[in-house]
């Protein structure tokens, strides 16, 4: 999020110095999945999603940078009434936006991800617009753009504060030194209420470790694999290399910073697993790690600009979907610093949404 807000504020002839405490993705994007969709229940994130999925067709050429993109699509596989009912509206939305997503079969399904067990299906949504991509080089090719266009970027640079003086922005201290600044823009994914609160600007923001295995080569594996999530449990699985990736939550997780790779959620994983595709349970894993959603009560975006502190924009809170919505933000993010209409309207996820009774709750989340 950072590399792109970065990106297209420099290309726009805005000076920018972007501050990373670690490494450029070493926070939660080079931890991702992958997956890249416009399949959402919420018309804007419908928006944000389908207008990424064009950058990422184009990454190549802007900012240059291959990614590897797989559109090999996202396929919903639905168990319950309820589901199937909320999931033929969304697709009746998304439809009426340009998005070429359709509820198939448990037949269909099948024949598009072989690996599928039948047992308890009652439908499926799916889009071949979607796919997954390397998060790693979307994020190399936006900070290239970044410095081309004059952005500079200093990474192990922690931000210890945002200096306030009279409701406006006057700078940024960090670990080497202060930094005079008109504006900030906060982008830092699970971290993001600290730092708003550097400024006095509550991010409701909260981080919630999520896991991620790997399998070794599976050389009969049915090719392509579609992006392929059981809906009501949020296993999901997707090619990687010669074999698989696969996920799912886990409803004990608990909210906080741990980072560290467990064993504790495999049994669930593999309960999943056996209902679900249980040819998978010869699969030999072969490793796997950790990384944090950032989670906001209503599971949906905070993007805009803080009304008591002048200047302070943030892009937060994006609740497992911010990789993939991360090129039209950054082109939010640069039309709201500038003054100007953005390409989608996201005044409904401003933050203050939270303190009133405006929650935009995304039900099509993984």
């Amino acid at each position: 999020m950072g590399t792109s807000i970065a990106f297209h504020l420099a290309e726009a002839g805005v000076g920018v110095l972007l501050l990373e405490r670690g490494a450029l993705g070493s926070g939660s994007t080079c931890k991702a999945a992958g997956g890249v969709r416009a399949q959402f229940s919420d018309e804007v994130n419908i928006r944000l999603g389908a207008r990424s999925l064009e950058a990422f067709a184009r990454f190549g050429t802007r900012p240059g940078q291959e990614i590897d993109l797989r559109r090999v699509g996202y396929l919903f596989l639905l168990s319950r009434p309820e589901d199937v009912a909320a999931f033929e509206r969304s697709v009746a939305l998304q439809n009426a936006l340009g998005v070429p997503s359709r509820m198939l079969t448990v037949a269909e399904a099948r024949r598009l991800s072989p690996l599928v067990a039948p047992d308890g299906l009652l439908a499926a949504a799916y889009s071949p617009d979607d796919g997954h991509c390397t998060p790693e080089s979307v994020v190399l090719g936006y900070a290239a753009g970044a410095r081309r266009h004059g952005a500079r970027i200093r990474t192990r640079c922690e931000v210890l504060g945002v200096d306030v003086d009279g409701g406006r922005v006057t700078g940024v201290r960090t670990a080497a030194g202060r930094v005079a600044a008109a504006a900030v823009v906060c982008a830092a994914g699970a971290w993001s209420a600290a730092v708003g609160a550097m400024a006095g600007v509550d991010l409701p923001v909260e981080p919630l470790r999520r896991q991620i295995a790997v399998t070794g080569p599976m050389p009969d594996l049915p090719r392509p694999v579609p992006m392929t999530i059981d809906f009501t449990t949020s296993f999901y699985f997707h090619g990687e290399g010669a074999g698989l990736l696969l996920g799912m939550s886990d409803p004990d997780e608990r909210p906080g910073f741990a980072l560290g790779y467990s064993d504790a959620w495999l049994p669930r994983l593999t309960a999943a697993i056996g209902a679900r595709a249980p040819r998978l349970l010869d699969a030999r894993l072969t490793g796997g790690w950790a990384g944090l959603y950032e989670v906001t009560p209503d599971h949906n975006a905070l993007i805009g600009e803080a009304p008591g502190v002048s200047r302070f924009l943030y892009a937060t809170g994006f609740s497992g979907h911010g990789f993939l919505q991360g090129p039209a933000v950054g082109e939010v993010v640069r039309d709201l610093y500038l003054g100007r209409e953005p390409p989608v309207d996201v005044t409904p996820l401003d933050a203050a949404r939270l303190a009133g009774d405006r929650l935009r709750p995304e039900t099509a989340r993984v």
